[in-house]
Parts: structure tokens; C-alpha cells; sequence
């Protein structure tokens, strides 16, 4: 009798071990081919978006959003994201136009992380809780394993309501 409890605790580690291992490697697998929602599915040569992006990355807001009107590429989701990005990041922000722009991203893309991130930190800017919250319950079905939009927003409205509810920039 002892024999066989010692078998079943040996099968019953054994299975976990093998659960854990799948779980692994199936996350691997996900990991590896998940990216972020405006990254490019195309050699960067190729990416009409390259020089906003890069524009934007050295936030010369001005100078993305003319690259970004000159290609004008209004059906992509990635294009209004980056558009309404710009335009909140810009040194006076149009709110109203990012509002606009991020909404046509989702329309065209509604799972598309970053316009849901970026437009939950734009319903902060103007002091809509509700609207960012709605934005962050989005994230969390869309982020099935997490994801750094989803965790960026979340401590973006933390940041919000330990500030009696006043947007606070990430530091």
C-alpha cells in the first residue's frame, strides 16, 4: 500500500512537471509570435510608417505628423495610432483630433493595443476615468498573457487616482 501512494505521488509530480513544461513552451511560442499591434508585418524598408516612427521616437512631434500627413495612409490602423500619438505628444496637444484619430484605429483595428492604450492615457488627459477604465478592461481581453500596453495604462490610472484624479505623465 505504501508502494502504491508513493507511485501515485511520484505520477502526480511527474504530471505536473509535464503541465508545467507545456505551459512553458506553449508561452514561448505565443511570446515569439505576438508583436506589437503597430509594429510592421513588413521589412522596414518597406514600411511607408518608418520615418514618422523614427520622428517619433525622437519626439519631433511636428515633424512626424507631416510625415504622417504626407503619406496619408487614413485605412491603417497603425497610421491614425501613430497620427492621434503625435497629436496628443505634440507641444500643443489636439486632444479632439487624437480622440478622432484613435477612434478610427479601433474602428479599423479594435483590438489594436497601443491605440487602446494611448487613447485610455488621452480619456485621462481630460479627467474620464470611466472612459480609460473602459480602455484598460479592453486591454485585459486582449492581452490574453499580459502585455506592456495593458500594464502601462494600468499604472497610468493608478498614477491618476493617487493624484486625486489629475493626469500624471509616466516618469
Amino acid at each position: 500500500m505504501l508502494a502504491a501512494l508513493i507511485h501515485d505521488a511520484e505520477v502526480r509530480a511527474m504530471n505536473c512537471r509535464i503541465r508545467r513544461l507545456c505551459a512553458a513552451i506553449l508561452f514561448g511560442l505565443i511570446c515569439s509570435t505576438v508583436q506589437a499591434a503597430d509594429t510592421p508585418d513588413v521589412k522596414p524598408a518597406d514600411d511607408k510608417l518608418a520615418q514618422a516612427r523614427s520622428h517619433i521616437q525622437a519626439r519631433q512631434w511636428a515633424a512626424a505628423i507631416g510625415e504622417l500627413k504626407r503619406v496619408n495612409d487614413t485605412g491603417s490602423a497603425d497610421w491614425n495610432n501613430l497620427m492621434g500619438y503625435s497629436l496628443r505628444k505634440a507641444a500643443t496637444p489636439d486632444l479632439a483630433a487624437a480622440e478622432r484619430h484613435y477612434d478610427e484605429a479601433l474602428r479599423l483595428d479594435p483590438k489594436h493595443r497601443n491605440a487602446l492604450e494611448y487613447s485610455g492615457e488621452l480619456y485621462l488627459m481630460k479627467g474620464d476615468l470611466a472612459g480609460a477604465e473602459k480602455r484598460l478592461a479592453a486591454l485585459d481581453k486582449v492581452c490574453t498573457f499580459g502585455c506592456e500596453q495593458y500594464t502601462d495604462l494600468k499604472k497610468a490610472v493608478e498614477r491618476f487616482k493617487a493624484s486625486g484624479n489629475k493626469y500624471v505623465a509616466a516618469p
